[in-house]
């Protein structure tokens, strides 16, 4: 094990209710550390999340001991070994060290250790195996704290051992090359990937969608998902995609200053039944059907702004610049603002009782149309004139 020089800084080391369970274990003598995501970040200066902690102590002793720190105790994970500390209305979920006695691809049997190492070891990545008690002294066991500073995104030891014990790592190890990965992605890692990648079949799909919307959210996921490709895990994840259209989006995306989007982007991908094959929820299938309707359509900038507003109306433009490999129309930005402020001037009751029923909407579907023709200039007179 190293205790490296390097120590993590910030006030969130030092908030109220971290400190409480800090302050807890040091009551009783037991070590209790900052472990996986929080250090990651920390080291690399990037802002830090989730506080999870990591200690030597049993479920049991924990409880023991935040009992007598008047902390509250919420058994989140028990079964894991996990227990969340409340203070001051904040939780800290705090997991006791584990080794994995048995695997089942997705699911372990553990067994409580004392030793930081063996639960380092079960972890994916050298970079989330970092420790940190309240001093902020980093904790290396692995070796892991250069691969965190360099972006280096390696598994733990044996990379096709890792995945077997998890095969949603796959998808981890693509989402934090995506984020982290500076040198590129690890070829061990990859063929692993690789070689394994029929196991994703057998993980929900839900979890799936969860890493995909992840990995989509990096600044530049391109680079990932085309090795995706190759490796063939975009093909079991989401039959049917193809990521050309992935890159040109990222750059008119940072062109046009248009904040990184995971359902455009997923929207880019395209594919058979996506909304099924990553679980998406009704409201997020229906703006991805939208998406691709609107950028795949004849519409201009000012109709689509018209018909879905201006937000909407620009994803669809770059969307459709993206996957036709153009530019989106240097007056893009005037057509839809133009778009979305118009009013259809002819109402129902301008028929009424005349036309009603199916007649009565192909009317005012066909009075629209030659209004956004015109660009929205034909007035509410000269549209009633218009002949049937």
């Amino acid at each position: 094990m190293t205790i490296n020089t390097m120590t993590i800084t910030g006030d969130w080391l030092h908030a109220p209710s971290l400190t409480a369970v800090f302050q807890a274990f040091e009551a009783v003598g037991q070590p209790v550390y900052l472990v996986g995501g929080a250090v990651r970040d920390a080291v690399r200066g990037a802002p830090v999340g989730d506080l999870d902690l990591a200690t030597p102590a049993t479920p049991d002793e924990v409880q023991t001991l935040a009992e007598a720190a008047a902390l509250r105790v919420v058994p989140t994970g028990l079964e894991h070994g996990t227990l969340t500390l409340v203070s001051g209305g904040v939780g800290h979920e705090v997991t006791s060290f584990r080794r994995d006695e048995e695997t089942f691809g997705r699911h372990a049997r553990v067994a409580f250790t004392r030793e930081m190492v063996e639960d380092a070891r079960r972890r994916d990545f050298t970079m989330n195996a970092l420790y940190a008690g309240a001093d902020g002294v980093v904790v290396d066991p692995l070796g892991g704290l250069p691969d965190a500073l360099a972006g280096r995104v390696r598994f733990i030891e044996d990379a096709g051992q890792r995945i077997l014990e998890d095969y949603l790592r796959i998808l981890r190890f693509f989402r934090f090359s995506a984020w982290y990965g500076a040198e590129g992605i690890d070829a061990d890692g990859l063929a692993a990937c690789a070689a394994h990648h029929d196991g994703l079949a057998g993980i929900a799909r839900e979890r799936i969608g969860a890493e995909f919307s992840k990995l989509l959210a990096a600044p530049d996921p391109a680079p990932a998902v085309a090795t995706m490709r190759a490796a063939n895990v975009l093909r079991q994840c989401l039959p049917g995609a193809d990521d050309r259209g992935l890159a040109p989006l990222v750059h008119l995306e940072g062109l046009f200053s248009v904040a990184p989007d995971p359902l455009r982007r997923l929207a880019a991908l395209g594919g058979a039944d996506v909304a099924d094959h990553l679980r998406l929820s009704r409201s997020d299938a229906a703006r991805l059907k939208l998406l691709r309707q609107g950028a795949e359509a004849a519409d201009g900038p000012a109709a689509l702004g018209y018909h879905h507003g201006a937000d909407a109306a620009w994803d669809m433009m770059i969307l459709r610049a993206a996957l036709l490999e153009g530019n989106v129309p240097k007056n893009a930005g005037i057509e839809i603002a133009k778009g979305a402020a118009a009013q259809f001037p002819v109402a129902a009751a301008d028929f009424l009782p005349a036309l009603t029923g199916p007649a009565l909407g192909a009317r005012l579907k066909a009075l629209e149309a030659l209004w956004i023709a015109s660009g929205f200039t034909l007035t509410h007179a000269q549209l009633l004139e218009e002949r049937p």
